[in-house]
């Protein structure tokens, strides 16, 4: 596995990937957007055989946050997910961001494990802020994490 970073290019593979981890997944367009735009820091997880996890984050003076993390099917449970968040957030520290933000339904419960074992905390919550198309919208975390040990 190597990490690999990422560009507009990339958006139709990210698409796709994107599709199999989430059920309302963003669309190639949204992610040619996001990685063109300012504060985009986007690596992936990939061998021969193509992409097996992505992060996505965005970065804005002081702050960064994980917009998506997505690991396919066949490649879960390996260590990936934490590997490019821990990649991803060292690219934010050197950009210059002190703290990490990001949501996560409540239903999650992998990706909650995986944040708060990366020490995130709960500092609030978005009532029905995931539509789902088999039922209801559901809640997100919101979860902060410090980038630097000082700070608290």
């Amino acid at each position: 596995m190597r990490l690999i970073a990422l560009n507009g290019d990339h958006a139709h593979a990210l698409a796709a990937l994107h599709a199999q981890a989430f059920e309302t997944p963003w669309n190639e367009q949204a992610f040619a957007e996001l990685l063109g735009g300012p504060g985009a820091i986007a690596l992936a997880a990939g061998d021969e055989g193509g992409l097996l996890g992505f992060i996505l984050l965005r970065a804005v003076a002081d702050e960064v946050e994980i917009l998506t993390l997505a690991v396919a099917r066949a490649h879960r449970r390996q260590g990936l997910a934490r590997a490019l968040l821990d990649a991803g957030l060292a690219l934010a520290v050197q950009s210059g961001a002190g703290r990490a933000f990001l949501e996560v339904a409540v239903d999650n419960l992998a990706a909650i494990g995986l944040y708060e074992g990366a020490d995130f905390v709960r500092i609030g919550r978005r009532p029905a802020y995931y539509a789902r198309k088999s039922g209801p919208p559901v809640d997100a975390l919101v979860l902060s994490r410090a980038l630097h040990p000082a700070d608290p």
